[in-house]
This record gives structure tokens, sequence and C-alpha cells, in this order.
């Protein structure tokens, strides 16, 4: 990937785990040094110590969650690229993740192209999600129709074309959900996403939980 070295983080209290992350990245990526720690402070310290490019942070760690962890370590670094590890049943701390600015999310069940894929988009400065994650968060994502006039930038039809992106329709699907023309949804979804400052989907939804354009 790059051709300079990078720094690089495991943060994960199961030391079996962070070993085998590291032998694997390791192999990958050829100019990498990969720090370990076993909790959210130990991993504090270590972005204290020597600023990384990456950290792979823990949701469930002892002493400092990764939560925990993750703000105050944008706090020392807003700019930190910080991908959160998760298992299924997460879902209900990924929108926490988000809003203390994690920029990845990966199962821990994932393999290892799609774990170098993440390290690369965060990299790149983009957000990245697994497909299964992102419908997972997907579904537990609801509208605040109350508030959204005062909070949004976007048109009444640009929300409503922004509620069926987050909820996972198509292009097509919108079109032919709401009776306009799929072109139409295409220059609405292009529109969408340069107000939210987003290159994605992932990227849109998240920029949106972050201001609050959706509840959740």
């Amino acid at each position: 990937m790059q051709k300079h070295t990078f720094d690089l983080i495991i943060a994960d209290d199961h030391q079996l785990f962070r070993n085998g992350l590291n032998m694997l990245l390791s192999t990958i990526f050829q100019h990498i040094t990969i720090r370990e720690a076993a909790n959210g402070t130990d991993c504090l310290s270590l972005i204290q110590k020597s600023k990384p490019d990456v950290v792979l942070m823990d949701i469930d760690m002892p002493e400092l969650n990764g939560i925990e962890a993750t703000q105050k370590a944008i706090q020392l670094h807003p700019d930190l690229n910080i991908i959160a590890l998760s298992m299924h049943g997460d879902e209900a701390y990924y929108f926490k993740m988000i809003e203390a600015g994690a920029k990845g999310f990966l199962l821990k069940s994932s393999d290892i192209e799609e774990v170098k894929s993440a390290i690369e988009n965060v990299m790149a400065n983009q957000y990245f999600f697994s497909n299964e994650l992102l419908k997972k968060m997907v579904d537990h994502i609801r509208f605040n129709n109350d508030e959204k006039v005062k909070t949004s930038v976007f048109s009444d039809r640009e929300q409503e074309i922004l509620e069926l992106i987050c909820k996972g329709f198509s292009n097509q699907e919108i079109s032919e959900k709401l009776f306009i023309s799929k072109r139409t949804v295409d220059k609405h979804r292009a529109n969408l996403l340069e107000k939210a400052q987003a290159r994605n989907t992932a990227q849109l939804i998240m920029n949106a939980i972050k201001h609050h354009w959706i509840n959740i």
C-alpha cells in the first residue's frame, strides 16, 4: 500500500487475537510498525507516546472501553483514524463509536482482505463499513421528523430520499417508491453527498448520525 512506514495499534483484551492479527497484517503490509494494547488505558498511553496512523479499537475492553478510549484519543488527535472491532450483538454501541469519532467498523470475524480494505480506506480519508454491519446500523435508524426542517440543510425531497437511503433502498427502488425517474434520484443522491460532504453511502449515514439528522 503506502511506500512509507505507517504505525498501527491493535487494542484488544484478547492476546491471542492481537497476536494473530499482528502476524497477518505484518505479512500483508511491508512497511508497517504494529503495537499492541490490552485495554483502553494502555492504548491511550501508546497514542500519546507516538501518534499512530490507524488504531484498531475493540469496543468491549477492561479499565477503559473502546468508546471512552476513542473519545479521549480523538481529543488528543482529532484526525486519528480509528476502526472499531466489533462482535455480533454490539449494534447498540455502533452509534456511540461514530459519535466518539470512529471512521470504520469491522466484525472480528472479517477476513483479512476486509481488514486490509478498511485500513486502506481510512488512511485515504474515507469511511469503511462492512456490508453486514452497515445493514445492522440501518435497521436501527429512525428519523426525527419534528426537527429535521430545523437541523437539516436538505430540501424536503432530499430529506425524503435521505431517509430511504438510510433504510437501505437502492436508487431504482427509491424512484419506484416516489414515482420519480431514477435519473432524478441519482441527482438528489449526488446533492446529498455533496451537502453532507460524504464520499459514499456509509459516510453519508455516519454524517447524518453525527449531525443528528436522524435518530437511533
